[in-house]
């Protein structure tokens, strides 16, 4: 995304941050001239409906609000499958980042703090917006101190759905209301609470509720206490503190009425004469909503069944005096015998019962064996262990992600420190280690994309992400391979990746091949593995250089980075044109004073350059021959300048007509300046000058070569 004009208009600049939804980039708006934040969509969501709604939901709850605590939204749209929001961009820190460099805050800042984040509540709730996530990382702090509340992508209106989906509860587990942790209709005092749960941790550095998972923690909101914030702090005022234990209330109705209710509080409890006023108390002390132990309902009357009271009644009505036919009394008195040997049979029978029952409780007694304690063991060996104790383990074994336990170690059981009957069944709970993910190919993706992926799996990009830049064919920042593998299982958390990246075509400095032969320049090039085609190879006469010598290379200069394997063409000399002649100057100079030693520097001129030196300067104290042949192209002249002890001596020149006639050389004296003229030298004496010069001269340019 980096450097991609989003919309033909939104310049992406770099990235600052991103959740589990969307990504968060700093972009320049190229028609208004501005930086703007962009939120786009994780690709792995655009295809997920879901999504797609909350995130476009945003966009519509942010952009219904005009406050100056809120961030405003500038424009929505999508770019084939990029779907983004662009906003306002706030230059600071988010509060969670400020939280964690320096809580405990100050009271007095983190009530500002907390008045804005009512103030824009307040203006969210008056337009039946409610924002359900309000949490540090949603808080944006500017560089002025301004609040800006962010992030609406789970806000709704108040007339819409619940906010679980699918059994699942939208929003931040540690920043709940009670009535958000159950899954049930929120309203504005869901946010006083988390705004209250903000609160407090600005002002104690901690959260109320901590747990091992989140439904854990989703629990003690509903059934716990947290500790008061002046245990955790002291320094905080009472009121501040009455602000906090109000504003969480598990119980609604006890809650502030309103995010207004709760900003003019805010605004009146750093007052003098409220500092140290007393801890504000709540009918019973109780919350309503936090779980109760019923006692137990005791001494009660009996109550009589319908037949027994109609019996009483009966009874109560009937004459004591009542008539016994004298026949029927007769009758019992005689057959008493019976009833008492239905009695006895009856007790016989029942003995012999419950003796048969004893012998059978005896033939069942099983031996009680002690529970050994097997959690922080390998299932095997706690298996194993249980077995050899008389017990047996529960099939099948209860198996949890637990990041922070080794795989297959057990970290519960159901019964320990206790006597069981022998063959009971004992539970176990066993790890299956942390949380693991598939790794996705990414050979042949960009580094960039790569890493971004990697993040909305939870891999923290600066430390578990290793490059191996390599030289290869493919393009610049292109992953060739990756470890772990696609396909194999790794821990998003602790697990390191690493990513051999190309970063492209190996490279050479260019080498100097101006003034190098044909045949060094092609060695340079191979040496380079730099290729020099024959078709690549031109020709063209030059003044200045000699035959076989480089002119010009192209389309690299020397001493710049190339790719290894590219084509080079080069420019070589074919020596002066057919139409050039050359005309040899013998200049016979001797001192200026007889016996003593002068300086001699020649500059000539010709088809190859102006003023140029022939040689270094020379020193002689005697007469002495300089051979200094000429160049000249037609329609032009040559020119050569004597110089002795840095006085100007003689200029000779000659044209091309003049050589083209057959003038091939020439000889000049220049005499000292009190000596008589020297002797005409013999034809010997001029031959083994020349030659001399000749040497000279070849070595000067086998120098300027070099």
């Amino acid at each position: 995304m980096i450097g991609h004009d989003l919309g033909g208009r939104y310049e992406i600049l770099t990235r600052i941050g991103g959740g589990g939804m969307a990504l968060v980039y700093k972009a320049h708006d190229v028609l208004l001239n501005r930086n703007v934040a962009v939120k786009v969509l994780r690709q792995q969501f655009v295809h997920d409906e879901e999504f797609i709604r909350r995130f476009r939901r945003e966009a519509q709850s942010a952009g219904a609000l005009s406050h100056p605590n809120v961030v405003s939204i500038y424009d929505v749209g999508q770019e084939e499958d990029t779907h983004y929001i662009v906003m306002e961009y706030v230059e600071g820190n988010n509060l969670n980042e400020i939280i964690q460099e320096r809580a405990p805050l100050q009271a007095d800042e983190a009530v500002r703090i907390a008045m804005q984040i009512c103030d824009a509540l307040d203006h969210a709730h008056q337009n039946h917006i409610i924002h359900r996530d309000i949490k540090p990382h949603n808080i944006l702090i500017g560089k002025n101190g301004r609040v800006k509340v962010t992030d609406f992508g789970i806000a709704r209106a108040v007339t819409s759905s619940t906010i679980t989906q699918t059994g699942s509860v939208i929003g931040s587990v540690h920043y709940f209301s009670p009535e958000h942790a159950k899954g049930i209709n929120t309203g504005e005092k869901s946010d006083i609470y988390s705004l209250g749960i903000v609160l407090y941790q600005m002002l104690t550095a901690r959260l109320p509720f901590l747990g091992e998972s989140p439904i854990s923690v989703a629990l003690k909101h509903l059934q716990e206490n947290f500790e008061e914030p002046r245990v955790a702090n002291p320094h905080i005022p009472q009121s501040v503190e009455n602000v906090i234990l109000k504003a969480m209330r598990k119980n609604q109705i006890e809650r502030y009425g309103s995010a207004r209710e709760m900003l003019l509080d805010l605004d009146t409890c750093l007052r003098p004469d409220r500092l140290n006023e007393n801890k504000i108390t709540f009918s019973g002390d109780s919350d309503m909503d936090e779980t109760r132990v019923m006692p137990a309902i005791r001494d009660m009357p009996k109550p009589i069944a319908g037949n027994d009271r109609a019996e009483q009644t009966a009874a109560a009505n009937t004459n004591t005096d009542t008539q016994w036919n004298d026949k029927e009394l007769e009758t019992k008195e005689k057959s008493w015998k019976k009833p008492l040997t239905v009695v006895g049979v009856t007790l016989i029978v029942l003995a012999l019962i419950i003796w048969g029952f004893i012998r059978l409780l005896d033939s069942l007694d099983v031996p009680e064996v002690k529970v050994p304690y097997v959690v922080g063991k390998t299932f095997e060996a706690a298996k194993a262990e249980i077995e050899e104790a008389g017990l047996q383990v529960q099939d099948p074994v209860t198996r949890e992600f637990k990041k922070d336990i080794p795989k297959d170690q057990v970290f519960q059981q159901s019964k320990s420190n206790m006597k069981v009957k022998e063959g009971s069944l004992i539970e176990l709970w066993v790890s299956d280690g942390p949380e693991m993910e598939t790794m996705d190919n990414y050979v042949g993706k960009l580094l960039q994309d790569t890493k971004d992926a990697l993040a909305a799996l939870g891999v923290d990009v600066d430390s578990q992400i290793k490059s191996d830049p390599v030289f290869s064919e493919e393009p610049e920042g292109t992953v060739l391979k990756q470890t772990p593998e696609a396909g194999a299982d790794f821990d998003p958390e602790t697990d390191v990746i690493t990513l051999m990246v190309s970063k492209g075509k190996e490279t050479v400095d260019m080498p100097n091949l101006i003034d190098q032969s044909l045949d060094v320049a092609k060695d340079l090039l191979k040496a380079n593995e730099l290729v020099l085609n024959d078709a690549d190879i031109l020709y063209e006469a030059s003044y200045l250089h000699q035959k076989d010598y480089i002119i010009k290379q192209s389309p690299f200069e020397p001493n710049e980075k190339v790719e290894k394997g590219s084509k080079i063409s080069v420019v070589v000399s074919t020596g002066p044109p057919a139409d050039a002649k050359e005309h040899k100057f013998n200049f016979i100079i001797s001192p200026a004073e007889a016996g003593k030693t002068s300086e001699i520097r020649i500059l000539y001129s010709d088809a190859r350059g102006e003023e140029m030196e022939w040689d270094k300067p020379r020193q002689i104290d005697s007469t002495r021959t300089f051979a200094v042949t000429v160049v000249v192209s037609p329609d032009t002249e040559a020119r050569v300048t004597i110089i002795r002890d840095n006085q100007f001596v003689e200029t000779m020149t000659i044209t091309y007509d003049e050589v083209a006639g057959g003038s091939d050389s020439s000889t000049v004296t220049i005499p000292g300046n009190e000596a008589p003229p020297p002797e005409e030298p013999t034809q010997s004496e001029v031959d083994e000058d020349n030659e001399q010069s000749d040497k000279e001269e070849q070595q000067q340019q086998q120098e300027q070569q070099q």
